[in-house]
Protein backbone atom coordinates (compact mmCIF):
# COMPACT_ATOMS: atom_id res chain seq x y z
CA UNK A 1 0.00 0.00 0.00
CA UNK A 2 1.05 3.07 -1.34
CA UNK A 3 0.32 6.80 -0.01
CA UNK A 4 1.49 10.26 -0.55
CA UNK A 5 1.71 13.54 0.89
CA UNK A 6 1.38 17.56 -1.13
CA UNK A 7 1.29 20.84 -0.24
CA UNK A 8 -0.95 22.98 -2.36
CA UNK A 9 -1.16 27.15 -2.17
CA UNK A 10 0.51 29.28 -0.02
CA UNK A 11 2.80 27.80 2.47
CA UNK A 12 2.78 27.80 5.79
CA UNK A 13 4.78 27.33 9.19
CA UNK A 14 3.15 23.79 9.96
CA UNK A 15 3.93 22.42 6.81
CA UNK A 16 6.89 20.76 7.84
CA UNK A 17 5.82 18.92 11.12
CA UNK A 18 3.26 17.40 9.41
CA UNK A 19 5.20 15.94 6.65
CA UNK A 20 7.65 14.34 8.90
CA UNK A 21 5.05 13.02 11.28
CA UNK A 22 2.98 11.59 7.90
CA UNK A 23 6.20 10.10 6.82
CA UNK A 24 7.35 8.25 10.13
CA UNK A 25 3.66 6.95 11.08
CA UNK A 26 3.41 5.70 7.59
CA UNK A 27 6.60 3.83 8.24
CA UNK A 28 4.86 2.39 11.88
CA UNK A 29 1.91 1.33 9.76
CA UNK A 30 4.05 -0.36 7.27
CA UNK A 31 2.59 2.05 4.39
CA UNK A 32 4.90 2.88 1.74
CA UNK A 33 5.35 6.89 1.56
CA UNK A 34 5.66 9.43 -0.82
CA UNK A 35 6.32 12.70 -1.26
CA UNK A 36 4.85 15.29 -4.15
CA UNK A 37 6.77 18.06 -4.85
CA UNK A 38 6.31 21.37 -6.03
CA UNK A 39 2.31 20.90 -5.28
CA UNK A 40 -0.30 20.23 -8.31
CA UNK A 41 2.75 21.07 -10.80
CA UNK A 42 4.94 18.59 -9.18
CA UNK A 43 1.79 15.65 -9.48
CA UNK A 44 1.75 16.43 -13.16
CA UNK A 45 5.70 16.53 -14.00
CA UNK A 46 5.90 13.73 -12.04
CA UNK A 47 8.01 15.04 -9.07
CA UNK A 48 7.31 12.22 -6.53
CA UNK A 49 10.26 10.64 -4.79
CA UNK A 50 10.03 8.22 -1.96
CA UNK A 51 9.84 9.57 1.16
CA UNK A 52 12.98 8.16 3.53
CA UNK A 53 14.12 8.89 7.42
CA UNK A 54 16.72 11.17 5.79
CA UNK A 55 14.59 13.06 3.30
CA UNK A 56 12.80 14.24 6.43
CA UNK A 57 15.27 14.60 9.01
CA UNK A 58 15.94 18.43 10.78
CA UNK A 59 12.58 19.75 9.64
CA UNK A 60 10.62 20.15 12.12
CA UNK A 61 12.09 23.59 13.39
CA UNK A 62 11.82 24.77 9.19
CA UNK A 63 8.97 27.29 8.34
CA UNK A 64 7.34 26.94 4.58
CA UNK A 65 7.61 23.40 3.53
CA UNK A 66 10.86 20.79 1.88
CA UNK A 67 8.62 19.34 -0.58
CA UNK A 68 7.42 22.83 -2.07
CA UNK A 69 4.27 24.02 -2.87
CA UNK A 70 2.30 25.57 -6.48
CA UNK A 71 -0.42 26.71 -7.86
CA UNK A 72 -1.60 24.61 -10.98
CA UNK A 73 -4.21 26.08 -13.71
CA UNK A 74 -2.90 23.11 -15.88
CA UNK A 75 -4.25 20.82 -13.46
CA UNK A 76 -8.00 22.01 -14.42
CA UNK A 77 -7.61 20.70 -17.70
CA UNK A 78 -8.89 16.89 -17.54
CA UNK A 79 -5.80 15.97 -19.96
CA UNK A 80 -3.54 16.80 -17.01
CA UNK A 81 -5.08 15.14 -14.47
CA UNK A 82 -4.79 12.35 -16.35
CA UNK A 83 -1.11 12.46 -16.77
CA UNK A 84 -1.32 13.19 -12.63
CA UNK A 85 -3.18 10.05 -12.47
CA UNK A 86 -0.67 8.01 -14.67
CA UNK A 87 2.28 9.03 -12.52
CA UNK A 88 0.51 7.66 -9.14
CA UNK A 89 -0.77 4.76 -10.66
CA UNK A 90 2.73 3.68 -11.59
CA UNK A 91 3.96 3.87 -8.17
CA UNK A 92 0.70 2.15 -6.64
CA UNK A 93 -0.26 5.44 -4.94
CA UNK A 94 -4.18 5.87 -4.69
CA UNK A 95 -4.59 7.55 -0.90
CA UNK A 96 -3.23 11.52 -0.83
CA UNK A 97 -2.95 13.81 2.13
CA UNK A 98 -3.00 17.23 1.38
CA UNK A 99 -2.13 19.96 2.88
CA UNK A 100 -3.71 23.28 1.87
CA UNK A 101 -7.06 25.23 1.48
CA UNK A 102 -10.59 24.73 -0.32
CA UNK A 103 -9.31 25.62 -3.63
CA UNK A 104 -7.14 22.38 -3.12
CA UNK A 105 -10.03 20.40 -1.79
CA UNK A 106 -12.17 21.18 -4.79
CA UNK A 107 -9.42 20.32 -7.00
CA UNK A 108 -8.72 17.68 -5.08
CA UNK A 109 -12.59 16.34 -5.24
CA UNK A 110 -12.42 16.36 -9.29
CA UNK A 111 -9.83 13.76 -8.77
CA UNK A 112 -11.19 11.83 -6.94
CA UNK A 113 -14.64 12.03 -9.04
CA UNK A 114 -12.12 11.34 -12.50
CA UNK A 115 -9.89 8.60 -11.29
CA UNK A 116 -11.18 7.26 -7.70
CA UNK A 117 -7.72 8.77 -5.97
CA UNK A 118 -9.04 8.79 -2.63
CA UNK A 119 -7.68 11.99 -0.17
CA UNK A 120 -7.81 14.02 2.86
CA UNK A 121 -7.87 17.69 2.89
CA UNK A 122 -5.54 19.50 5.81
CA UNK A 123 -6.70 23.21 6.37
CA UNK A 124 -3.30 24.56 6.07
CA UNK A 125 -3.50 28.70 5.55
CA UNK A 126 -2.26 31.21 8.29
CA UNK A 127 -5.76 33.53 6.64
CA UNK A 128 -7.49 31.29 8.94
CA UNK A 129 -10.19 31.98 6.69
CA UNK A 130 -11.94 28.14 6.15
CA UNK A 131 -15.53 27.75 7.21
CA UNK A 132 -16.35 24.99 9.69
CA UNK A 133 -12.67 24.48 11.37
CA UNK A 134 -11.81 27.07 14.09
CA UNK A 135 -7.92 26.49 13.52
CA UNK A 136 -6.14 26.25 10.05
CA UNK A 137 -2.45 25.09 10.51
CA UNK A 138 -0.12 27.99 10.65
CA UNK A 139 -2.12 30.56 11.63
CA UNK A 140 -0.30 30.38 15.43
CA UNK A 141 3.18 31.49 14.20
CA UNK A 142 1.57 33.68 11.71
CA UNK A 143 0.08 35.40 14.67
CA UNK A 144 3.50 34.82 16.70
CA UNK A 145 5.64 36.72 13.99
CA UNK A 146 3.01 39.54 13.86
CA UNK A 147 3.02 39.58 17.59
CA UNK A 148 6.86 40.16 17.18
CA UNK A 149 6.98 42.59 14.58
CA UNK A 150 4.49 44.86 16.10
CA UNK A 151 6.06 44.80 19.19
CA UNK A 152 9.43 46.09 17.57
CA UNK A 153 7.63 48.98 15.84
CA UNK A 154 6.25 50.29 18.81
CA UNK A 155 9.77 51.22 20.31
CA UNK A 156 10.35 53.21 16.88
CA UNK A 157 6.64 54.77 17.48
CA UNK A 158 6.90 55.67 21.11
CA UNK A 159 10.66 56.91 20.56
CA UNK A 160 9.18 59.57 17.70
CA UNK A 161 5.89 60.10 18.49
CA UNK A 162 4.36 58.70 15.25
CA UNK A 163 1.29 57.02 14.70
CA UNK A 164 1.92 53.59 12.86
CA UNK A 165 -0.10 51.93 10.45
CA UNK A 166 0.93 47.96 10.36
CA UNK A 167 -0.74 46.30 7.64
CA UNK A 168 -1.39 42.29 8.01
CA UNK A 169 -1.76 39.54 5.79
CA UNK A 170 -5.37 37.61 5.79
CA UNK A 171 -6.81 38.12 2.07
CA UNK A 172 -10.53 38.98 2.75
CA UNK A 173 -10.29 38.06 6.11
CA UNK A 174 -9.20 39.93 9.47
CA UNK A 175 -8.79 37.29 11.16
CA UNK A 176 -5.12 37.69 11.87
CA UNK A 177 -5.74 41.50 12.42
CA UNK A 178 -8.21 41.53 14.90
CA UNK A 179 -6.21 38.58 17.07
CA UNK A 180 -2.64 40.52 16.57
CA UNK A 181 -4.67 44.04 17.93
CA UNK A 182 -6.12 42.50 21.19
CA UNK A 183 -3.12 40.89 22.02
CA UNK A 184 -0.68 43.32 21.00
CA UNK A 185 -1.93 46.39 22.70
CA UNK A 186 -3.08 48.32 19.49
CA UNK A 187 -5.18 51.44 20.10
CA UNK A 188 -7.15 51.19 16.64
CA UNK A 189 -8.23 48.55 14.51
CA UNK A 190 -9.59 48.68 10.61
CA UNK A 191 -10.66 45.25 9.52
CA UNK A 192 -13.36 44.25 6.93
CA UNK A 193 -15.69 42.99 9.31
CA UNK A 194 -16.49 45.89 11.60
CA UNK A 195 -17.43 49.03 10.56
CA UNK A 196 -15.17 52.07 12.16
CA UNK A 197 -16.93 55.29 13.93
CA UNK A 198 -13.64 57.90 12.56
CA UNK A 199 -15.17 60.80 14.18
CA UNK A 200 -15.56 58.49 17.37
CA UNK A 201 -12.23 57.70 17.08
CA UNK A 202 -10.54 61.06 16.66
CA UNK A 203 -12.72 62.24 19.10
CA UNK A 204 -11.14 59.51 21.44
CA UNK A 205 -7.18 60.01 20.23
CA UNK A 206 -7.14 63.75 20.73
CA UNK A 207 -8.27 63.67 23.94
CA UNK A 208 -5.67 61.04 24.96
CA UNK A 209 -2.68 63.08 23.05
CA UNK A 210 -4.28 65.84 25.63
CA UNK A 211 -3.91 63.82 28.42
CA UNK A 212 0.09 62.64 27.26
CA UNK A 213 -0.48 59.95 24.87
CA UNK A 214 2.72 60.35 22.40
CA UNK A 215 1.88 57.69 20.05
CA UNK A 216 -0.57 54.97 18.56
CA UNK A 217 -0.83 51.80 16.87
CA UNK A 218 -3.50 50.89 14.33
CA UNK A 219 -3.28 47.39 12.85
CA UNK A 220 -5.20 47.21 9.44
CA UNK A 221 -6.30 43.89 7.53
CA UNK A 222 -4.69 43.98 4.28
CA UNK A 223 -8.59 43.30 3.09
CA UNK A 224 -9.68 46.21 4.44
CA UNK A 225 -7.82 48.15 1.58
CA UNK A 226 -7.62 51.49 3.92
CA UNK A 227 -3.47 51.65 5.18
CA UNK A 228 -2.77 54.40 3.23
CA UNK A 229 -6.33 56.57 4.04
CA UNK A 230 -5.80 55.55 7.25
CA UNK A 231 -2.10 56.75 7.58
CA UNK A 232 -3.64 60.02 6.05
CA UNK A 233 -6.42 60.66 8.52
CA UNK A 234 -3.57 60.58 11.24
CA UNK A 235 -2.11 63.49 9.99
CA UNK A 236 -4.77 65.14 8.46
CA UNK A 237 -7.64 64.94 11.17
CA UNK A 238 -5.47 63.86 14.30
CA UNK A 239 -2.40 65.75 13.58
CA UNK A 240 0.01 63.06 14.01
CA UNK A 241 2.63 62.54 12.13
CA UNK A 242 2.29 58.66 10.55
CA UNK A 243 3.88 55.63 8.62
CA UNK A 244 2.90 52.64 7.12
CA UNK A 245 4.37 49.14 7.54
CA UNK A 246 3.48 46.79 5.53
CA UNK A 247 4.91 43.39 7.17
CA UNK A 248 4.16 41.02 4.46
CA UNK A 249 5.64 37.69 3.37
CA UNK A 250 7.70 37.48 6.97
CA UNK A 251 4.18 36.48 8.17
CA UNK A 252 4.92 33.09 6.05
CA UNK A 253 8.04 32.32 7.27
CA UNK A 254 9.39 31.86 11.52
CA UNK A 255 9.64 28.51 12.82
CA UNK A 256 6.82 26.53 13.85
CA UNK A 257 5.28 26.99 16.91
CA UNK A 258 4.96 24.25 19.44
CA UNK A 259 0.75 24.37 19.06
CA UNK A 260 1.53 24.14 15.06
CA UNK A 261 3.89 21.40 15.72
CA UNK A 262 1.39 19.27 17.89
CA UNK A 263 -1.77 20.21 15.75
CA UNK A 264 0.36 19.01 12.65
CA UNK A 265 1.67 15.83 14.26
CA UNK A 266 -2.47 15.41 15.28
CA UNK A 267 -3.69 16.28 11.43
CA UNK A 268 -1.05 14.28 9.88
CA UNK A 269 -2.03 11.06 12.31
CA UNK A 270 -6.19 11.39 11.93
CA UNK A 271 -5.51 11.88 8.07
CA UNK A 272 -3.95 8.27 7.54
CA UNK A 273 -6.32 6.49 9.89
CA UNK A 274 -8.98 8.24 7.74
CA UNK A 275 -7.55 7.05 4.72
CA UNK A 276 -7.39 3.78 5.74
CA UNK A 277 -11.48 3.44 6.05
CA UNK A 278 -13.74 3.34 3.57
CA UNK A 279 -14.43 6.14 1.19
CA UNK A 280 -16.74 8.67 1.89
CA UNK A 281 -17.29 12.46 1.54
CA UNK A 282 -16.01 13.54 4.67
CA UNK A 283 -12.11 14.37 3.29
CA UNK A 284 -11.55 17.45 5.34
CA UNK A 285 -10.18 16.81 8.71
CA UNK A 286 -10.76 20.25 10.84
CA UNK A 287 -10.88 21.67 14.64
CA UNK A 288 -14.14 23.02 15.72
CA UNK A 289 -14.72 23.50 19.37
CA UNK A 290 -11.17 21.99 20.46
CA UNK A 291 -12.27 18.85 18.93
CA UNK A 292 -11.45 16.87 15.54
CA UNK A 293 -13.77 16.29 13.00
CA UNK A 294 -14.16 15.19 9.45
CA UNK A 295 -17.01 17.19 7.02
CA UNK A 296 -17.53 17.14 3.07
CA UNK A 297 -15.93 20.03 1.20
CA UNK A 298 -19.73 21.26 0.46
CA UNK A 299 -19.74 21.99 3.97
CA UNK A 300 -16.54 23.78 4.16
CA UNK A 301 -17.77 25.71 0.81
CA UNK A 302 -21.56 26.10 1.77
CA UNK A 303 -20.74 29.53 3.73
CA UNK A 304 -18.19 32.37 4.45
CA UNK A 305 -15.89 31.79 7.16
CA UNK A 306 -16.82 34.52 10.04
CA UNK A 307 -14.82 35.42 13.21
CA UNK A 308 -16.52 34.44 16.60
CA UNK A 309 -18.62 37.15 17.90
CA UNK A 310 -16.62 37.06 20.78
CA UNK A 311 -13.61 37.92 19.30
CA UNK A 312 -15.90 40.86 16.92
CA UNK A 313 -17.39 41.97 20.83
CA UNK A 314 -13.82 42.50 22.29
CA UNK A 315 -12.40 44.01 19.07
CA UNK A 316 -15.07 46.71 18.98
CA UNK A 317 -13.39 49.03 21.48
CA UNK A 318 -10.35 49.28 18.88
CA UNK A 319 -12.99 50.37 16.23
CA UNK A 320 -14.53 53.80 17.68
Amino acid sequence: MSIAIMCSGGDAAGMNPAIKQFVEYSFELGIKPYLIYDGLEGLIDDEIKEATHERVGGIIHRGGTVIRSSRSKRFFEIEHRKIAYENLKSKGIDKLVVLGGDGSFRAMRQFYHDFGVNFVGIPTTIDNDIFGTDYCLGVDTALNVIRESIDDIRDTAASFKRAFVIETMGRDCGYLALVSALTSGAEMLVVPEIENDFDALEKRFKQQIKEGRSYIIAIVAEGAKMSDKVAAWFKDNIGMESRVSVIGHIQRGGSPSVFDRLMAFEFAKLSIDKLMLKPDDRNVIVYKESKFDFVSIDYINSQKYQIKPDLIKLAKKLTR
